[in-house]
């Protein structure tokens, strides 16, 4: 074996002892602090460079002099690699520090406030992380309140659209009870009206229950829109005439869709009687089926007037009602928020914009494959 590999190979035995006692220290010190794995992975260094210089020297039987001359080198590197690595130890430790005092403001509603100054790349992107995570968070919160607000909205509306019709139908039954109503039918037909009118209210909750409970199951068949849009205009006309709005439905072109024929007939449905109980007398109502990139948007378009630009956001939400939430004819607020949900459920959007004189409720469906 040639010298210079003869002084490699002792000079590796001696690092790689080194080595070893520098792991075994680095496992049994794992828990404490980063200063000190810092200090440990330096000396670790300069300990293997001694353990193979002196292995080798022994080997070479270098003179006296020249192994304290090479000994007093390493000591001052060891010496300048501790001071460095401990330096950079508590640098590093220092901007942990600090990081994990700013993710502490996630706790009770707080936002993430980075920390002031340079820090390592690694904490620079878990900062990243934290940041973004926290504008997350802020973002469910957020979420979260309108839910909850919208929950409290719909609970007290619901709870007056059921009172004034049970209080009507108590005051009616008393009367028939004791005989002193003047005309008996009269107060049966208007007692049969109040009742399905909670009953559409109680449908229309389970319905808004099942959509936000993930639990409605669709069964999708080739349809086609004109056919849709048809039977919805069909099924409309009689509320149309009662109201005096004129239906029109002239631009509708014959895609062929996907989607549960009767959870579709049920947005439009709610999409018509929410436009004509909102168009005043000899308004119009147009409805409008035309294909689109990958789709067909299908728009109601009534005579409302439009609605202000602050609330076009929410009127979607669950027990939005608008500036007429107390009327009777404008439910329970659940109309709409039921269309988005079945419309999102057959991977569609809904949405509405202001037109001249009123609003324009538009729903865009996939078109069928093949």
């Amino acid at each position: 074996m040639s010298d210079t590999l003869l002084i490699a190979l002792l000079a590796f035995l001696g690092a790689a002892a080194a080595g070893v006692l520098g792991a075994l220290a680095l496992r049994l010190l794992r828990h404490r602090s980063l200063v000190v794995s810092v200090a440990v992975v330096a000396a670790v260094a300069v300990t293997a460079m001694l353990a193979g210089t002196l292995t080798v020297a022994w080997a070479m039987f270098l003179s006296p002099h020249d192994l304290s001359v090479v000994t007093t080198v390493v000591a001052m590197a060891a010496v300048v690699s501790l001071v460095t690595a401990l330096v950079l130890g508590r640098w590093v430790a220092a901007g942990s520090r600090d990081l994990a005092a700013a993710a502490r403001s996630f706790g009770d509603g707080g936002t993430f406030a980075a920390p002031e100054g340079q820090v390592a790349a690694e904490l620079a992107t878990l900062t990243r992380e934290l940041a973004a995570t926290s504008a997350k968070l802020e973002g469910s919160r957020e979420r979260e309140r309108a839910l909850e607000a919208s929950r409290r909205e719909l609970v007290a509306w619901i709870s007056h659209d059921l009172r004034t019709p049970l209080t009507g139908l108590r005051a009616m039954s008393e009367a028939l009870e004791d005989g002193m109503a003047a005309d008996a039918g009269r107060y049966l037909r208007q007692i049969r009206t109040e009742v399905e009118r909670m009953n559409d209210m109680v449908g229309d909750l389970f319905e808004l229950s099942r959509i936000h409970a993930g639990s409605l199951t669709l069964a999708p068949t080739r349809i086609s829109v004109e056919d849709l849009v048809g039977d919805a205009l069909a099924g409309a006309h009689p509320l149309a005439r009662a109201h005096g709005v004129r239906l029109v439905g002239d631009r509708i072109d014959a895609v062929p869709v996907e989607v549960d024929g009767k959870e579709m007939s049920r947005v439009l449905g709610n999409l018509l009687i929410n436009a004509i109980r909102r168009t005043p007398a000899d308004g119009t109502v147009a409805v409008a089926a035309q294909r689109s990139q990958g789709g067909v948007v299908l728009s109601v378009t009534d005579g409302c007037g439009g609605i202000p630009e602050e609330d076009l956001t929410r009127v979607f939400d669950t027990g939005w009602r608008g500036s007429h939430a107390r009327t009777p004819p404008a439910g329970a607020g659940l109309g709409l928020a039921i269309v988005r949900g079945i419309v999102e459920a057959h991977a569609g959007t809904a949405g509405v914009r202001n037109v001249t004189g009123g609003c324009c409720f538009e729903v865009t469906l996939p078109a069928a494959r093949g």
